[in-house]
This record gives C-alpha cells, sequence and structure tokens, in this order.
C-alpha cells in the first residue's frame, strides 16, 4: 500500500481563462478499487492525463508508483494479437496473459487471429488482461464498457472486482456498483472522496442535496424576516430620537437622556439583527454549490392514429450473404417504451436500420404506418459540426427547446458558441437525443445512445422520457436504464 497525495492542484489548458481545477488537494490509496464520476467535461481524462505527467500544472502529485492508461494505443492492429501485446509489454509471460483471458472467458486463440479481425468486446478484454499484467502499477482504466453488451460488462465488471488498485472511468451506475469500494467524484465546485459504491455515495449525495434545499429555504425566510425587523427597529429609533427636540403631550419637557438611551437602545438592536442577517446570507451562500438541478421542459410528441406502428413477423435481416439476425417478431404500439437487446452481433442496429428505412435484405413480414415521423438517434457522431444554432435551423427544430434540453444536460453557455466539432464525445451524443427530443415523431429510435454520456445526465434523460412517455425503440447496455425506462423487452 502507498498513497498518492494531491495537495493545491490547479491547472486549465492551453489559451482558456477558466481552471478545470482550482486548488484541490485530497489523497488516494494505491489499494483502493475507486470508481470516477463526473459530468462530461469537468476533468475526469484531463486528471489522469496529469497523473501521467502530460501537462504542466502547478501545486503537487506525488505517487511512489507509476501510472498505466487504458485503453492502450495499438500501433499495428493487422498484427496478430499477441504481437499487439507484446509491443504494450514486451516482457509478458503467455501463461499470465492467458490466466486473465480466462477470467474474463476469452478463448486464447484470439491470440493467434489479427488484432483488427477481434470484435470490440474481444479487443477490450484482451487490452484489460495485458493491463493486469503490469505489476506495481496503479491502473487508469477510461471508459471500458463503451463497446461491452449487457453480459460483457457483468462479466468484466467480475473480473475488475477481483483485482484492487485502480481508478475506473464508468457512467455505467449497475457497473460501478459491482466492482468499486471508493468514489472520487468531480462535483461543480470541488473533488471528493467517499468509501461505498456508486449507490452509497448517491444516496449520500442526494440526503445531502436535501439537507441544504431545506437549510437554504430556512435562510431565505430568516434573511427576510430579519431584514424587516431591523428595517422596522431602524426606523423606530429615528423615531424616538426625534422625539428629544420636541415634548410630550402633557406639556412637560423630554428627558433627553431617557429618549437618547431608549433610541440608542432600539440601534443596538437594529444592528445585531443586521449582522445576523448578514451571517444567514454568508451561511446560505455555501449551500446549493454542487446541486446539479434545473428547470423542467415542455416536450410535444405526435400522436399517431392508430395504437400499432410498426410489426415484424418472423424477420430475417442480410447483409449480401450473410445473415445478421432470424426469424425476429415483436410489435411497437402507441406510448412503449422498447429496449432491444443481444449480444453484440446479433443484428440490434440492422433491425433498427429497417424499421427507419434504410434499403437492407430481409424476409418475413414488415409493416410500418403510413407518414409515420421517426427520430433517430445513432451510434455516429463523425458528422457533427457547425455552431448550435445553424444546426437546430439546418434540422427545423425550436432552438430555444434544443438548447434548453442541453443546459438541463450540464452545457455551458460558452458551450453554445463552439464548434459542435470540438465536443467531447459524451457532449456530441447529447446534441444527438436533444435533437431527438426537440422534434416532433411519432417514434423514436436511438442506437446506444449513452456512449461516453456521464451518469448524471443519464438520470435526467431517463426523468424526462418517464415525465414525457415518447413511443420509442432502444438499445443500450446500461443495465440501470433500460430496468428504469422499459415498457417491453425483446431479447435477440
Amino acid at each position: 500500500m502507498s498513497l498518492i497525495n494531491v495537495s493545491n492542484l490547479t491547472f486549465a489548458h492551453e489559451g482558456s481563462y477558466d481552471n478545470i481545477f482550482e486548488n484541490v488537494s485530497f489523497q488516494l490509496d494505491t489499494s483502493w478499487k475507486l470508481g470516477f464520476t463526473g459530468r462530461n467535461g469537468r476533468g475526469k481524462t484531463t486528471f489522469m492525463n496529469l497523473l501521467l505527467g502530460k501537462y504542466e500544472y502547478s501545486g503537487h502529485i506525488s505517487a511512489n508508483v507509476t501510472f498505466e492508461y487504458f485503453p492502450f494505443r495499438v500501433e499495428h492492429p493487422e498484427y496478430l494479437t499477441t504481437d499487439v501485446v507484446e509491443e504494450i509489454y514486451p516482457d509478458y509471460q503467455q501463461w499470465e496473459l492467458v490466466r486473465e483471458l480466462t477470467l474474463l472467458q476469452v478463448s486464447d486463440d484470439v491470440l493467434y487471429r489479427p488484432f483488427n479481425t477481434l470484435s470490440n468486446g474481444e479487443q477490450t478484454k484482451v487490452l484489460l488482461a495485458a493491463l493486469f499484467l503490469k505489476e506495481d502499477s496503479f491502473l487508469l482504466i477510461d471508459e471500458p464498457t463503451n463497446h461491452l453488451d449487457m453480459n460483457a460488462r457483468k462479466l468484466v465488471s467480475q473480473y475488475l472486482n477481483s483485482k484492487s488498485g485502480f481508478i475506473l472511468v464508468s457512467h455505467d451506475r449497475t457497473f460501478l456498483d459491482h466492482c468499486v469500494d471508493h468514489i472520487l467524484s468531480i462535483n461543480r465546485t470541488n473533488i471528493e472522496i467517499q468509501k461505498g459504491n456508486f449507490s452509497d455515495w448517491w444516496e449520500n449525495k442526494e440526503r445531502q442535496d436535501q439537507f441544504e434545499l431545506a437549510e437554504n429555504d430556512k435562510l431565505k425566510k430568516d434573511i427576510k424576516r430579519l431584514s424587516e425587523a431591523a428595517k422596522r427597529t431602524n426606523n423606530w429609533s429615528h423615531e424616538v430620537e426625534k422625539t428629544k427636540n420636541g415634548t410630550r403631550n402633557s406639556g412637560s419637557k423630554v428627558d433627553k437622556g431617557y429618549i437618547g438611551h431608549k433610541a440608542a437602545k432600539m440601534m443596538k438592536r437594529s444592528k445585531s439583527m443586521e449582522q445576523r442577517q448578514q451571517s444567514a446570507i454568508e451561511e446560505k451562500s455555501t449551500l446549493l454549490k454542487n446541486i446539479e438541478s434545473s428547470d423542467s421542459l415542455k416536450l410535444e410528441q405526435l400522436v399517431y392514429h392508430k395504437p400499432q406502428l410498426v410489426e415484424l413477423e418472423r424477420v430475417s435481416v442480410y447483409y449480401g450473404d450473410k445473415q445478421v439476425c432470424t426469424d425476429v417478431s415483436f410489435t411497437i404500439e402507441q406510448g412503449e417504451r422498447i429496449a432491444l437487446s443481444g449480444r453484440n452481433g446479433s443484428g440490434k442496429s440492422s433491425l433498427l436500420k429497417l424499421i427507419i428505412g434504410e434499403e437492407l435484405s430481409y424476409t418475413g413480414t414488415f409493416r410500418k404506418g403510413s407518414n409515420l415521423k421517426i427520430s433517430y438517434v445513432s451510434q455516429d457522431t463523425s458528422h457533427l459540426r457547425g455552431n448550435l444554432t445553424d444546426y437546430a435551423r439546418e434540422h427545423g427544430i425550436d432552438e430555444s427547446l434544443f438548447k434548453a434540453i442541453l443546459r438541463k444536460l450540464d452545457f455551458s453557455r460558452i458551450q453554445f458558441e463552439k464548434d459542435i466539432s470540438s465536443f467531447s464525445g459524451g457532449q456530441k451524443k447529447k446534441v444527438l437525443i436533444a435533437k431527438s427530443l426537440s422534434e416532433k415523431a411519432h417514434l423514436h429510435i436511438w442506437d446506444e445512445p449513452l456512449n461516453f454520456i456521464d451518469v448524471i445526465s443519464r438520470m435526467q434523460i431517463e426523468e424526462l422520457l418517464l415525465e414525457h412517455s415518447p413511443t420509442i425503440l432502444f438499445v443500450e447496455h446500461d443495465r440501470a436504464f433500460c430496468e428504469n425506462i422499459a415498457t417491453k423487452f425483446v431479447e435477440l
């Protein structure tokens, strides 16, 4: 066991006026299984790059370990997998690699296939196995789940739970719950560490948020009451002070000493109230800084004239001579939220493309309602470019609603001025989701919409879907999201 000490860390990217980290201090134990969470753009990958020594910063990071980062850069994907692993770790022992692959349920024959012929899931598992061959290193694992289906995620989480000494960035709540024992969270104004898994951290955060909201309301009322009382007392003291130069109603002389004393006493009481009011204002200003909140939104969905939108009966889809799925049967009824699940390569994306109207070869019966308006979110974000205003205009959506959804998903107003091509992977996915939710459609079809999207935004997307209940068919490997959203499951 050793410690990683971070003290007074301050960092901003070159050319930026805003610090990503400012005077941040904390301590990590290298034996922890550490889940790393926070909104997109808050600096998770940046922090790992700082640990790797890639950027200059002010403050101190001290550690008696070497750091290894996942995913590795594969220079020659056309090489045999065993040679790819050797480039990453020249001194590895093959029996050790086979042991790790066995734990990940990967056959050792993949070692003698070109790396680029492996599935995305197999590539991820091989690189993870290579990572854990490096003993005496603290491992920085950045979003390993993006290319894993549900079964693979469960398997990899069990694998990671058997290890220790890593920071894991993942936005999948179920995955984190099964393989971490501490949470490092980048909040709006600070970084904090808590013992436990993601659910423990989220429960504590919600409890803290509720306490701060209640305390904020109480202080708001106290400030108003004290302000009014101080003003009233202040006015009284001035009125009493005026009577020093007058006479009593009975005509007798005024006791100026008594009245002056009474006025001073009232003034002192007024000042005391103002000080208490100021203290309440200062206490209030320390609250709500890390609450992730935003206004509710009104989304309009089109209502189709028939209850059934789509029907598939014993449908098989083909790419050339290759059959990608066989005898699939299900219907999409208005108001349903259908999770389409299955292993990678089982034909999920092909079925979605068939429904949205792409020219694919198929057998069986496929019916789609006439004039059915479909909003589609693809896995691919590489086509996104230009500013958000032009993007909204190009797609004929309400710009103010589009941007309001992005604000809810933690876009800053500065982000609205940037070119979309410069956005992070998670921010680009949020653009596609905000566009889809802004479109007036009978049916939404989303293909792995949550890749790279932070966990709090995932929860907010859940809230929007549950509140407005659009008809939606989606493919997503986040188990918690599927269980919270789906009204029906179709498994291939």
